[in-house]
C-alpha cells in the first residue's frame, strides 16, 4: 500500500515551511522572509498519532507531507532581483510547475492562508485553480499565524474562498496543531483502501520524447491502429489508454504524448500534454521509458530518467528501432552506452525491440508484470533486519568525528515503492555515496533487484526526563 501524499501550498510567504517543519517537530525545510526560498518540493514521511476519539490501540498513520514554493509573483524585498543578481521572475514557471505537480500527486492538498495578511488576490487565484482542476473535495484550508484567540476571526475570513471552513493554527507556538493533525488523519482514514480498489490489471505508461515510436508500440500490441501514428511530431496531445490481453495477462497501456525541452513548447496545448505525461507516469504501475536506438540518447531522454526516478517508478527500458541500427552495433557496447548515458537506472531491464516490425514486444510487456511483482512484494521485519545488519557488518559508513554509525530497527512500511524505514543513531552517517551503495547491497540481497528501493532514515526517540523521573521513581516505590 502507497503511502498518502499531503501538499502544503499557498501564495509566497504564508508559512508553508514553518508548518512542514512544525508538523515534523524538527528543522526541514529553510524558513525565511524571502519569497521563493523553497524552489523545489521538499517532503518528509511523518507518523501522525491517532486523534483522541479514536478506539485505544489505534496505530498511527504513516503520512508524505510535501512543502511546494509560493504560487503566484516572485521578489525579494520589493525587488525581482535577489542577493546574488538572479532575477526570482525566471523562477515562475518551474516554481508554479512544481506546485501543480504536487497537487496532482497528493491525497490532501493543504491550502495556507496568512490570518494576519488576510485573504488576498493570490490567494483567491490558487483556490480557483483548485476547484477548476477538480480538486475541491480534497482540500483542506489552514489560517496560519493565528497565535491566539483574538486572531480566530482573522483567520475564518478564508471561509470565502468556498473551500470549507479554515482550521487555525500557528506553526510558532503550536495554537490549533492537535486540531489539524486530527483533521488530516480524518481525511486519510476515510480514503479507500488501496487493496480493496486496486484492481487486476497493470497500468503501464509509455514515455518518451518525439517519434520514439509509442504510439507504433500501442498498435503493434493492439494488432490495430488504435492510436494514430504519424511522422508529424506531437501528433498525441493527450494520454491515450488502450485495455489489452497478451498471454492471458490484462493490462492497460498509457501512450502519452512525446516530449522535447520545455523552451521549445510551441503552445499552451504542448504544455497541458506534457502535464498529463506526468500525471500518466504517476498513475501508472510501471513505466516504458522508450529510447529511440536511431539517435543519441538526448536531454529529454535525460529528463524522463529523472522524472521516473523522483517518482520512484518501476521501469522498463525499451529500446525501439533495433532493427534499422547497423549491424556493426554490438548489443554490449549499446548496453554499455545506456548505462553511462542513463545513470541513476541502471538497475532497470533493458529490452531491444521494433515496434514496426513487433520484435520484443512482448518481452517488454513481460517485464512490466515482473517489476510490478517485485515492487508490491512485502518483506519480513525479521529478514529486513537480518540483512541490513548483516551489509552493516561488512562495510558501515565511515565514521564521522569517531561516532560509529548503529541500526536500531529497520522494517518495510510500504510497497509500490518498497519502503524501509531505518532507525538509525545518526542519519547523517548514512546519506550520499553509503545510501547508494546500501541501495545496491539491498537489491542483491532482497527480492527488489530491478525496482526503485525508498530509504527513510530516522534518529531513535529519546525518552523525556519527566519519563525518565517517572520510571526512576516507579522503582524506587
Amino acid at each position: 500500500m502507497a503511502v498518502p501524499r499531503v501538499a502544503i501550498v499557498g501564495r509566497p510567504n504564508v508559512g508553508k515551511s514553518s508548518l512542514l517543519n512544525r508538523l515534523a517537530r524538527r528543522r526541514i525545510s529553510i524558513v525565511d522572509p524571502t519569497p521563493g526560498v523553497t524552489r523545489d518540493r521538499v517532503s518528509v514521511l511523518l507518523e501522525l498519532d491517532p486523534p483522541a476519539s479514536t478506539p485505544k490501540g489505534t496505530d498511527p498513520r504513516l503520512v508524505e507531507v510535501l512543502d511546494t514554493g509560493g504560487w503566484g509573483v516572485y521578489s525579494a524585498e520589493g525587488s525581482h532581483v535577489d542577493d546574488a543578481g538572479c532575477d526570482l521572475r525566471e523562477l515562475t514557471e518551474d516554481i508554479e510547475l512544481q506546485v501543480r505537480t504536487a497537487m496532482e500527486q497528493s491525497d490532501l492538498i493543504v491550502l495556507l492562508i496568512d490570518a494576519q495578511a488576510g485573504v488576498m488576490p493570490l490567494d483567491e487565484t490558487v483556490a480557483t485553480l483548485l476547484r477548476k482542476s477538480g480538486a475541491a473535495d480534497r482540500v483542506l484550508v489552514v489560517a496560519s499565524k493565528v497565535d491566539g484567540d483574538s486572531w480566530e476571526a482573522h483567520g475564518m475570513e478564508a471561509a470565502g474562498l468556498g473551500l470549507g471552513t479554515p482550521i487555525c493554527v500557528s506553526s510558532t507556538s503550536g495554537y490549533g496543531q492537535r486540531d489539524l493533525v486530527d483533521a488530516i488523519w480524518t481525511h486519510i482514514d476515510a480514503m479507500p483502501d488501496a487493496a480493496a480498489e486496486l484492481d487486476s490489471e497493470l497500468r503501464i505508461a509509455i514515455v518518451g520524447k518525439r517519434n520514439a515510436g509509442k504510439s507504433s508500440m500501442v498498435n503493434a500490441l493492439a494488432g490495430e491502429d488504435r492510436v494514430i501514428v504519424s511522422e508529424i511530431a506531437g501528433t498525441t496531445r493527450d494520454a491515450v489508454d488502450v485495455r489489452f490481453e497478451v498471454d492471458g495477462r490484462v493490462f492497460t497501456a498509457i501512450d502519452t504524448a512525446g516530449v522535447r525541452k520545455k523552451k521549445s513548447f510551441a503552445d499552451d496545448v504542448e504544455y497541458y500534454a506534457y502535464r498529463r505525461m506526468l500525471h500518466a507516469i504517476r498513475r501508472a504501475d510501471v513505466s516504458v521509458l522508450l529510447i529511440d536506438a536511431t539517435t543519441r540518447v538526448s536531454q529529454v531522454d535525460k529528463k524522463l530518467r529523472q522524472e521516473l526516478q523522483r517518482q520512484y517508478k518501476p521501469t522498463v527500458i525499451a529500446v525501439n528501432k533495433w532493427d534499422l541500427v547497423d549491424d556493426s552495433v554490438a548489443t554490449d557496447d549499446f548496453l554499455e552506452y545506456l548505462t553511462q548515458e542513463l545513470r541513476g537506472l541502471d538497475y532497470a531491464p533493458i529490452v531491444f525491440t521494433s515496434a514496426s516490425e513487433g520484435e520484443g514486444l512482448r518481452d517488454v510487456v513481460s517485464m512490466a508484470f515482473n517489476l510490478h511483482e517485485q515492487a508490491s512484494h512485502r518483506e519480513t521485519t525479521g529478514r529486513v533486519n537480518a540483512t541490513m545488519e548483516e551489509i552493516l557488518a561488512k562495510r558501515g559508513p565511515s565514521s564521522r568525528l569517531g561516532t560509529q554509525a548503529k541500526l536500531l530497527y529497520a522494517t518495510q512500511i510500504a510497497t509500490n515503492p518498497p519502503t524501509l524505514a531505518l532507525v538509525v543513531n545518526d542519519p547523517a552517517l548514512f546519506e550520499g555515496r553509503y545510501e547508494r551503495y546500501l541501495l545496491n547491497r539491498l537489491r542483491e540481497e532482497m527480492p527488489y533487484s530491478e525496482v526503485p528501493i525508498r530509504l527513510v532514515f530516522s534518529r531513535r526517540k529519546r525518552k523525556s526526563l519527566s519519563a525518565l523521573k517517572g520510571g526512576a521513581a516507579a522503582e524506587e516505590a
